[in-house]
């Protein structure tokens, strides 16, 4: 979800303004003065700015400037009124994205709204990608997200918490004929049971209770484009029910409405459950989960790809540094070997928050063991042990059922060929007559 800052002092027409962009399902920050918009520029994620040519404390133009001198590239539309033309023209000198004059409509500002947000996303996409790893078991992710990319096939992402599954989704959008049209990630387990279905469908002005407007939901919002559901065995049953539907029928139709309408969209799913459990205990439609899985991309743990490690702590600090203006020039011997020993059971997710807080705590320059502030080992060994034999187990007894066809062990496995050998390797499984 894009994330948008009004800095506006008029407060009936910032009102206005984040009222429209919300029902586009942005996100939007308020602020009333340069100063706070300064705060929340140099504390927060943004993507895009809405400016006022006139603040209280300055106008646009110094915001512009203030955010050049300390490299904050984040796309700025100036907001002023008519007989202040040329003002938005120098403003755009100084590095506006464009101008809008007042009165504001939605439909001048939607257009131009979602045309600087995409050549943005564009080129975000070009700076930020999984290519910032190198192990063999990503490399094959990536070429298996590549070649479904080219097709419309749905596809499914599994993998543990935090292993970077919407990174993968991403790449499989933008690599695909649907890159120009909008990505929407949608987290299934955040949505409330009783709102899924206005989530997903929208609605019209009084179908219930509080609806004083017309809502569009994730399947408008994505038209042309590619839904992202992350956690999709945490959507309620009935949910699953008409999601099925709409995925058979590409029609849907708001809560309240008469009229249906046509849906091209593309479906790429996210799961860390047991979903072959959930649909043997009754919680998963057996039928969706076909639908949802006509492909299948396992991601593996952090863990898993040793070689990742490093590469992705580098990048992480050299993001921290840029964004917060730290001169932290690197890690100490011993801060790498405490990066590389340690099992992150929280993936991708717990390295970036790690060495973003050790960032923080450096005193020297430098990150060393200290200032990673990582649990304690002792004791995870063991466990990290049981894990391995677990899995261990699990590839025997898929190499017995496919009679020691590798291509069908690794099918029941889920994972791929290269990835199988690679295992088979690592636990010393030899199944050679």
């Amino acid at each position: 979800m894009s994330r948008i800052l009004i800095v506006e002092d008029d407060v009936v027409l910032a009102r206005a303004l984040k009222n429209w962009l919300e029902r586009e399902r942005l996100q939007v920050t308020c602020a009333i003065t340069a100063a706070n918009a300064r705060r929340i520029i140099a504390n927060e994620e943004v993507d895009m700015i809405l400016s006022d040519l006139r603040l209280p404390d300055g106008d646009g133009i110094e915001l512009l400037e203030w955010m050049k001198k300390n490299k904050c590239r984040i796309p700025l539309i100036i907001m002023t009124q008519h007989a202040e033309v040329s003002s938005a023209i120098r403003a755009m000198k100084a590095g506006a994205e464009d101008y809008l004059p007042k009165p504001i409509h939605p439909e001048t500002l939607y257009p131009k709204l979602n045309d600087v947000l995409l050549r943005t996303r564009k080129t975000k996409r070009k700076q930020t990608d999984i290519l910032q790893r190198v192990s063999p078991p990503i490399r094959e992710v990536e070429r298996r997200a590549r070649l479904v990319a080219v097709t419309d096939m749905s596809v499914l992402i599994r993998g543990e918490n935090g292993s970077g599954k919407e990174l993968v989704a991403d790449l499989i959008h933008r690599t695909s004929a649907r890159d120009d049209k909008p990505f929407v990630p949608v987290d299934c387990g955040a949505i409330p049971k009783e709102l899924s279905a206005a989530e997903f469908f929208g609605y019209v002005k009084g179908a219930f209770t509080g609806a004083v407007t017309d809502k569009t939901g994730v399947f408008h919002a994505a038209d042309g484009g590619t839904l992202f559901l992350d956690e999709v065995g945490n959507l309620p049953y009935e949910v699953q029910t008409n999601l099925l539907r709409v995925l058979q029928e590409r029609r849907y139709r708001p809560i309240g409405g008469r009229r249906e309408y046509a849906c091209d969209v593309r479906i790429v799913a996210a799961t860390n459950e047991n979903i072959e459990r959930a649909i043997a205990e009754g919680h998963f439609r057996e039928d969706l989960y076909h639908r949802l899985n006509e492909f299948t991309i396992e991601l593996p743990p952090l863990r898993e790809c040793a070689d990742d490690i490093l590469p992705l702590a580098e990048f992480f600090l050299t993001q921290f540094c840029e964004k917060n203006h730290r001169r932290i020039t690197g890690f100490t011997p011993s801060a790498v070997k405490r990066l590389k020993n340690y099992r992150w059971p929280g993936n991708v997710r717990e390295l970036r928050n790690t060495v973003r807080s050790a960032a923080l705590l450096s005193m020297t320059g430098t990150i060393d063991e200290t200032d990673l502030d990582l649990p304690s080992t002792r004791g995870m060994e063991s466990y990290a042990l049981k894990v391995e034999q677990e899995e261990r187990t699990r590839i025997v007894k898929a190499l017995k059922a496919a009679k020691y066809n590798k291509a069908l062990a690794a099918e029941l496995l889920r994972i791929s060929r290269p990835t199988l050998y690679e295992k088979m390797k690592k636990y010393g499984i030899n199944t050679e007559k």
